[in-house]
């Protein structure tokens, strides 16, 4: 995908209704207030044995600074938002409003825009050792706690 249709992406999650329940599907996710979406990913690393992984960590890292670019042109200077603190919120028993506490377990930070009532999110997403790098981007009611 190109930048272009990462920022159409995003505005047609802009307009999308929310469900009422959680709904998590193909890597997608959303629920009240929010919907996340991959836009861009790398391959696994699983059958490489990660050999690929720097290549794959620079591309991803290119087609992050060009969404958060273009984000940026388009809805001014993002917050760059950590996420580590709230991860271990989590971990020691609070309970985190979605989509904060699945970005916390998913990536150290997001980049944020504030777009009228809304945020706009972009962030690189990685479960696990040997899983892809995943572009994501998404669109939330729900402040950061």
């Amino acid at each position: 995908m190109t930048t272009a249709e990462h920022l159409d992406t995003i505005d047609r999650l802009r307009v999308r209704e929310f469900p009422t329940e959680p709904v998590w599907s193909g890597g997608r996710s959303s629920g009240p207030g929010y919907h996340l979406v991959p836009v861009g990913r790398t391959a696994d690393f699983w059958e490489d044995g990660g050999a690929g992984r720097t290549e794959a960590a620079d591309q991803i890292s290119a087609e992050y600074g060009a969404l958060t670019q273009a984000l940026s042109d388009r809805w001014g200077e993002p917050q760059v938002f950590s996420l580590g603190s709230l991860r271990d919120r989590g971990f020691d028993g609070e309970e985190i409003p979605e989509p904060w506490d699945e970005l916390s377990n998913t990536t150290d930070h997001v980049h944020l825009w504030r777009a009228g009532e809304q945020w706009l999110v972009a962030y690189v997403a990685r479960w696990d050792e040997g899983d892809p790098y995943q572009l994501m981007a998404g669109v939330t009611v729900v402040d950061p706690p």
